[in-house]
């Protein structure tokens, strides 16, 4: 039995800060999404929310909230929570239930209304929270784990400030071509390096900011797609919610302990590579098929590395791919041709299903300046906390 899902619809509340509820954001992409599908709500079997949280912890019940907004009429739902992975955790939780026939036709929708500046902890002690210890023991705000990723890409590989400046250039270029993207104005790599430090050697321009914003996906069983109309659908085809493998050797806040190894061997694989790994393999793909793809540049170091796990290029090739062009739009595999987190920032339940209808935009032929010349197949990479593996494969 095949395991693609039909993807008939996709919508987005463009991204920004708007002082709205999350749910007004949410209800603006499934209404797109169901016009984008040709179908009413009341056809919808299944909603799939995910969760909008705070210091995480979730917050509401998202696909109750998000069928009450509009309009109960019996669905099914179901929420998630799996941090910045919660986007692809509910993609794969209405994809099992269309695959084992409990549904047809299944709404999945994310949506944040983010505080201002960057993410801080609930309140509280939880002193078996690493993300609580990791505040207030280490005081390590994201933007200071975001610079020990960059140092240690400059220690192992070389990397410099000029490659994570030039990430974000690329990645603004697109930006400014993407109506949904909250910041649409192109830059250099000197304003890049004349904004200020926030965790050296990281600049402001090189961390995403927080964001409001919404994207919503309507996905179907293969069958009801052809009886739909829609013989040849976006599929998707692999979503892979891998969790890291025994023993960690790598220290990867916001956990600050590895696990040992004296008695096992470390794995041959990290666990960001054993993401898109478990998703190729499912998908029955390699890097050497993809046509593009979109991944989580929270900071822009870390874009590099997603190169790398991936498999677009040998560890510490990142810069080297980067600074021939071959990720930028009109190369050989654009990366974050949505203009990433750099344009959008973070709107954590929504981010991981943006990804999706970025592809799928793509794929149908449809993404206007931004489009990769014949694409038919992407893949996404996130990571949320927690050991939470995001990676969904689109195929045409």
């Amino acid at each position: 039995m095949t395991g693609d899902v039909a993807v008939l619809g996709a919508g987005m509340h463009p991204w920004g800060k708007w002082g709205r509820s999350f749910t007004e954001y949410g209800v603006v992409a499934a209404r797109a999404a169901l016009a984008d599908a040709g179908l009413e709500w009341p056809a919808v079997q299944l909603v799939v929310g995910a969760d909008t949280v705070r210091g995480g912890y979730p917050g509401y019940v998202a696909g109750a909230t998000f069928a009450q907004a509009l309009g109960w009429q019996g669905a099914r739902v179901t929420s998630v929570y799996a941090a910045c992975a919660s986007g692809a955790q509910a993609i794969n939780a209405a994809r099992a239930q269309l695959l084992a026939g409990m549904a047809d036709v299944a709404l999945v929708v994310g949506a944040d209304a983010a505080p201002k500046g960057f993410f801080a902890p609930a309140g509280g002690d939880r002193p078996d929270d690493p993300d609580w210890l990791r505040f207030r023991i280490l005081g390590a705000v994201n933007p200071a784990y975001f610079g020990l990723y960059a140092r240690r890409r400059m220690a192992l590989y070389g990397d410099t400030t000029e490659d994570f400046a030039q990430v974000k250039v690329k990645n603004a270029a697109a930006g400014s071509l993407n109506p949904n993207a909250r910041y649409r104005k192109a830059v250099t790599a000197q304003e890049v390096a004349a904004s200020a430090v926030v965790a050296d050697p990281l600049r402001l321009l090189d961390i995403c900011a927080t964001s409001d914003g919404a994207a919503a996906l309507v996905l179907s069983t293969l069958d009801f797609a052809r009886r739909h109309g829609s013989g040849s659908p976006v599929r998707i085809s692999a979503v892979s919610t891998v969790t890291p493998t025994y023993p960690k050797t790598v220290l990867d806040l916001p956990d600050f302990a590895t696990d040992s190894a004296v008695a096992v061997e470390p794995p041959a694989v990290g666990f960001r590579a054993s993401i898109a790994a478990a998703a190729y393999e499912e998908a029955g793909i390699g890097p050497e098929d993809l046509d593009l793809a979109e991944v989580y540049d929270l900071s822009t170091a870390l874009e590099l590395e997603w190169y790398e796990d991936l498999g677009l290029c040998a560890a510490g090739e990142g810069a080297k791919l980067l600074r021939g062009g071959a990720t930028a739009l009109g190369g050989r595999i654009p990366v974050n041709v949505s203009g990433g987190l750099a344009s959008f920032g973070e709107a954590v339940p929504a981010q991981a299903i943006a990804q999706v209808c970025e592809l799928v935009g793509q794929l149908r032929g449809r993404a206007g300046d931004r489009q990769v010349p014949g694409a038919r197949v992407g893949i996404t990479a996130n990571q949320g906390l927690f050991g939470h593996g995001s990676s969904v494969v689109v195929i045409r």
